[in-house]
């Protein structure tokens, strides 16, 4: 497995100021008016999904690095079911699959899946066993990733053939979401191409529920 890439993250930063003020024309009706009003906008479920999404910019820049050096690019937010993700130019996100591949060559693709918060580790990793013992043979990188812009994986599976690499990932956002990805990586001149802006999509991938 190749490491060396370099993930960048920009991390927003909120600031909320609290002003107090003392006017002496405002009678008791007026504040009850305005309490009123604050509350139901503090719990309304549709401006709070929404201010939830927008917290994360329509566009980001992320660093690759590549046997040419550094190379910034961009990529645009996309969503899928109940999550959010960045994806790079020369990608496609298919939200209704939750698949992500290279436009030009369909056979470089991950499939991202959401798990449930009690999701059997034990029992993924036998099906993920299962599912790469026809590839050949299977290694563990579970735990910390160096250099690797997912840093780390309850549970990380590889099996590295004759026909390309394949990955099954039970990976953790930050906020503790987890998901599963199956990375499908062939051999091919597009393989480095492919494997680098995947891998930083995926540490990307951000719960919206």
């Amino acid at each position: 497995m190749k490491s060396g890439y370099l993930f960048w993250k920009r991390i927003p930063v909120l600031m909320m100021v609290l002003m107090l003020t003392a006017c002496t024309g405002v009678t008791k009706s007026d504040d009850h008016t305005k309490e009123e009003a604050l509350e139901a906008e503090a719990t309304s479920p549709d401006s709070t999904v929404a201010d939830a999404i927008e917290t994360r910019p329509a566009v980001e820049n992320f660093e690759l690095l590549t046997s040419e050096g550094n190379h910034s690019l961009e990529a645009a937010l996309q969503h899928g079911k109940g999550y959010s993700l960045y994806v790079f130019e020369n990608f496609t996100f298919d939200a209704a699959k939750g698949r992500l591949s290279m436009s030009n060559n369909l056979g470089y693709y991950v499939d991202i899946e959401v798990l449930p918060s009690d999701y059997d580790l034990e029992q993924l990793e036998i099906i993920g066993e299962e599912e790469l013992s026809q590839f050949g043979v299977m290694q563990n990188y579970s735990g910390e990733l160096v250099e690797h812009p997912l840093v780390f994986a309850d549970l990380y599976l590889q099996v590295s053939g004759e026909e390309g690499i394949s990955d099954y990932i039970v990976w953790k956002s930050e906020a503790g979401d987890a998901f599963l990805f199956r990375l499908h990586n062939p051999k091919g001149e597009e393989a480095s191409d492919f494997a680098g802006p995947v891998l930083i999509s995926l540490s990307t991938v951000q719960s919206e529920s």
